[in-house]
Formats: structure tokens, C-alpha cells, sequence
């Protein structure tokens, strides 16, 4: 598995057969690399997740979806809201499914967030419950994108069910959890071997630095990946 973060919520995810983006918020991204384009990124990718309606996680979705043909998976609502926008490889869902999609399958799972766009005029348009987004495919690592989220217990829930091993996890407080309480969601809930801090370092009104998570996290702090946005790691 390759793992390319792109700032804020926005992954990469590299598998055998299949090159996954979720939550693509590039253009308008402050931490979005001036050296890349978003047809780099959109370069070969098959599949798009969303994980929630707000437009710093919808980003670029509908312009790659149209330039690719890739196939969004995300709840019926986005989907439809898609599908009205020209978009026809949608493949919808709702939270506690899962779906096969031939290279692997994807689960959605609850987040403690909301779920909406707005139009032109500034008027709120519903997109369904916020999600948390497994990935899981064959002989690699459980992924689990959080999406923007609170802690909550149920996370104990989601380890059980899915056994998660890769952690995306918001970290930038305000609108998700802070460092400390995504600390705490990773010490308490999951056995992840590797985790990767998102949800920070884009807009000022969020922090800055993931400084206060690994200071909270104790001896799991070995398990934590910073790369640069634009950069990569295997796992």
C-alpha cells in the first residue's frame, strides 16, 4: 500500500489494481503543494470515496470523476447530488454497509460531524450522514479514513468489526477533534500500527502542527507518519 497525502483530509491510496482518492480537496487547499496539478493527482485513479458533503472534502471530486470515469462510492445522498451533476459511475451506500468493488471493499461507518454543501446562492444542500470510510483488500493493512469527527465510543465498535491497522485520523480541533481527544480515541479504540494526522496545518483557524496528538499519545507515538503533503509512504 502507498499512501500520498495531499493536505488537510485529502489521501492517495495505492493498492493492486486500484489507485483510490479520498476527500480530494485540492484547488482552494492552503496546504496543497503549488508543485503539483490536479491532473497529476487524478492520473490513473479508479475509485473516489467521499467521506462527507462539506467543500473542503467534496473539493475537486465532480472535475476528476468527469476526467477519469473512476467510480464514487460514497453515501446516496452525495452520490445522487453527483449524479446531478453529470456524474454516472456512482455506486451508493449508507453507513454500516459494505460494498465490494472488485480490488477491495468499503465500508462506511458513522462520524460524529455534519454533511452539506452549498449552492450558489449560499443556500445549505442536505448531503446525508458524515461517514468514516474503511478500505480493506487483500493481503493489505485495514485502512480507516475518519473523515471529520468527535471521539465516540462506538469507535470500539468499528476496531471490533473491522480491525483497523492504518489510522487517518483529524487532528486540527474546531470542527473535529483536537489533539488530545484524537489521542485518546487512538489509545482507547484501535490497535493501528501505523497513523497518519490529518485535518490540520490548512486554514489558520485550526492547529497548526500535530504537536499536541503526539505529545498526548505516549508511547504510540511511534506509530505516527508526517509526511509533507505531496509526499508518500509505503506500508
Amino acid at each position: 500500500m502507498k499512501l500520498t497525502w495531499y493536505g488537510h483530509s485529502a489521501f492517495k491510496v495505492e493498492i493492486k489494481d486500484a489507485s483510490i482518492l479520498i476527500d480530494p480537496f485540492l484547488t482552494g487547499n492552503p496546504s496543497f503543494p503549488s508543485d503539483l496539478t490536479v491532473d497529476q493527482v487524478a492520473d490513473g485513479v479508479t475509485h473516489l470515496l467521499l467521506t462527507h458533503g462539506h467543500d473542503d472534502h467534496l473539493g475537486d471530486s465532480v472535475d476528476i470523476l468527469k476526467k477519469t470515469g473512476a467510480q464514487l462510492t460514497a453515501n446516496f445522498e452525495i452520490c445522487m447530488w453527483a449524479g446531478g451533476k453529470g456524474i454516472e459511475n456512482i455506486n451508493p451506500m449508507a453507513t454500516g454497509g459494505t460494498v465490494d468493488v472488485g480490488p477491495f471493499k468499503v465500508s462506511l461507518t458513522q462520524a460524529q460531524h455534519a454533511s452539506s454543501t452549498q449552492t450558489e446562492g449560499g443556500i445549505a444542500v442536505y448531503l446525508g450522514s458524515p461517514n468514516g470510510v474503511i478500505v480493506s483488500a487483500p493481503d493489505e493493512p485495514v485502512l480507516y479514513h475518519m473523515g471529520d469527527t468527535d471521539i465516540f465510543s462506538d469507535m470500539g465498535l468499528i476496531n471490533e468489526l473491522h480491525a483497523p491497522k492504518v489510522g487517518l485520523v483529524p487532528i486540527g480541533d474546531r470542527f473535529t477533534m483536537g489533539g488530545r481527544s484524537a489521542a485518546l480515541a487512538c489509545n482507547r479504540y484501535f490497535l493501528f500500527d501505523t497513523i497518519l494526522p490529518c485535518h490540520f496545518g490548512s486554514f489558520p483557524i485550526i492547529d497548526q502542527t500535530a504537536d499536541t496528538f503526539i505529545g498526548a499519545l505516549g508511547d504510540a507515538a511511534s506509530k505516527v507518519k508526517l509526511p509533507k503533503p505531496g509526499d508518500s509512504i509505503e506500508i
